[in-house]
């Protein structure tokens, strides 16, 4: 049987406890004083609860006694089994020591590795199975830290984490009791940095992946940022390249480090080259740094690649191949480690057939190729999308309750979306931002006018019929041409005669040297 006594938490109070027992001739197994919180927790074995009764008043009226009551089991108990329980369940060899480098403890894997029964194993020394670490030397330093090295236990070859056991004692001084030693096999550390370099969800978790085509890519995503290649992201403007990139730097290895983005159309050659490299001495006599130096060890996001310059084409080459560059107008080379994210809308194999990108930079940054859908093609994430921007800009509006009409819902979902998720977002932001009341109707949104039987006109659309018929036939002749090199093969599948569509692909400069296949 277990007692808990409560008690007053003052002096003197457990002896008068214990007295009791004494006085009626008890054999105590063990005893277990809380201070401060005036616990005593008193193991009596074999004692049958009539004779509990025969002085648990005595006990229950002993001034400071507040409350006295059977328990399940005694702390100290609890502590040994859950270190036991631990040290048994426990998946890698698990080994403790005393001062003198005699085994106290051995769990199951550990007794396994060894081979004899765990009695053969506690009191001898630890040092007949471990090889390439001095135990008993390390015991005898003055100063005994933990150590993580690499030996042998068994022949077999383990990382071990050696950590010193400390007590204090009746001075409060720490004094060194002995040691644990647990010992992880290449074989778990493998797993265990597999485990630890798994692509986290949550870096996903804001991307709508309702449509299949979506969920596609977003558990290619997941693959591709465990790696460390140059990865590039085609998709058209507005279906959220960016959001794939940083998504893909947060489940990254180097999610700790810097995420740098440059937007290649948007800065002049020498403004772009000088973000890149930074430059030597100013005007203020300061130097500046520029992405790459920013960026080391993390990730440089390079949107619309398509649209940088040849020069600094070549000088970008130069840094993914040897991870070296200088900063304008200075003479000292820096080394620096960056993933590269590219993203382009362009068709990049297409400009690199033309003459207008580098091949060779093309299959640097295109190690790892990811490819969105515009959101015409992911039409299930449409309404998903909306909601979530209308919930997003109201807000900071203070609106709520806010619903779209089903008339709304159905032009927006099956609305071309030229501006894909951006367009979207814009348009929402707007639409909330000016509303009156709950609801949002299709005229709320600003966009041109559209039907299904006849499709859009694009507002800003500049040119001739003629020149929109033409380019629309070069492009889809340029795409279709790698599978069907062979004029007679391309005019079958189009329905054209020969001499025609060799006259088309003469027009608009379609052959094996300017279309790679």
């Amino acid at each position: 049987m277990r007692l808990e006594i409560v008690c007053q938490d003052r002096v003197g109070i457990a002896q008068k406890v214990l007295g009791i027992f004494v006085e009626h001739e008890i054999n105590i197994k063990g005893i277990d004083v809380i201070t401060g919180t005036g616990q005593v927790f008193i193991h009596i074995p074999n004692l049958e609860f009539s004779e509990l009764q025969t002085f648990m008043p005595q006990l229950r009226l002993t001034d400071g006694v507040i409350d006295v009551k059977t328990t399940p089991f005694m702390p100290s108990e609890r502590e040994r089994n859950e270190l036991a329980t631990l040290a048994k369940t426990f998946p890698d060899p698990f080994l403790s020591i005393d001062i003198r480098g005699n085994v106290r403890m051995a769990n199951d894997v550990a007794v396994s590795i060894i081979g004899e029964p765990i009695k053969a194993i506690v009191g001898e020394q630890v040092a007949q199975w471990l090889k390439g670490f001095n135990v008993i030397k390390w015991l005898e330093h003055d100063e005994v830290l933990a150590q993580t090295r690499r030996l042998k236990f068994k022949d077999e070859d383990f990382v071990a984490d050696i950590l010193p056991i400390h007590v204090d004692d009746e001075d409060g001084d720490s004094v060194l009791a002995g040691a644990v030693l647990i010992l992880k096999s290449e074989a778990r550390l493998g797993q265990q940095m597999s485990a630890f370099k798994q692509s986290n969800d949550n870096n996903f978790a804001g991307i709508q992946t309702t449509s299949s085509a979506m969920r596609k890519v977003v558990r290619e995503a997941k693959r591709m940022a465990l790696l460390d290649s140059s990865m590039l992201i085609v998709g058209e403007t507005g279906v959220g390249k960016e959001v794939i990139a940083r998504a893909c730097h947060s489940a990254s290895d180097r999610s700790e480090h810097p995420f740098m983005t440059l937007n290649c159309a948007s800065l002049p050659d020498d403004v772009a080259e000088s973000e890149l490299f930074g430059s030597g001495i100013s005007t203020d006599s300061k130097s500046k740094r520029g992405l790459f130096e920013l960026a080391n060890n993390g990730t440089l996001f390079l949107d619309e690649v398509g649209e940088m310059s040849a020069k600094l084409q070549i000088k970008l080459l130069r840094v993914i191949q040897d991870g070296c560059f200088r900063r304008v107008d200075d003479e000292q080379e820096i080394k620096v480690n960056i993933r590269f994210i590219s993203s382009t809308n362009k068709d990049l194999l297409s400009m690199v057939a033309a003459g207008e990108f580098r091949e060779d930079l093309y299959y640097r940054l295109n190690v790892l190729g990811l490819n969105l859908p515009s959101l015409r093609e992911r039409r299930a994430d449409i309404i998903p999308l909306a909601d979530h921007f209308m919930t997003k800009a109201a807000h900071p509006t203070g609106k709520s309750n806010l619903s779209l009409s089903e008339d709304c819902r159905d032009f927006i979902e099956h609305y071309p979306w030229p501006g894909n998720v951006r367009q979207l977002e814009n348009v929402m932001i707007r639409a909330v931002s000016l509303l009156e009341g709950n609801e949002i109707e299709t005229e709320n949104l600003q966009l041109p006018a559209y039907t299904r039987e006849h499709g859009y006109l694009e507002q800003e659309f500049e040119g001739t019929l003629d020149a929109a018929v033409k380019s629309f036939e070069a492009d889809l002749l340029r795409k279709l041409y790698p599978a069907y090199p062979s004029t007679r093969q391309l005019a079958k599948k189009l329905g054209l005669s020969h001499t025609a569509i060799a006259n088309k692909l003469r027009e608009y400069d379609i052959n094996k040297k300017t279309v790679k296949i």
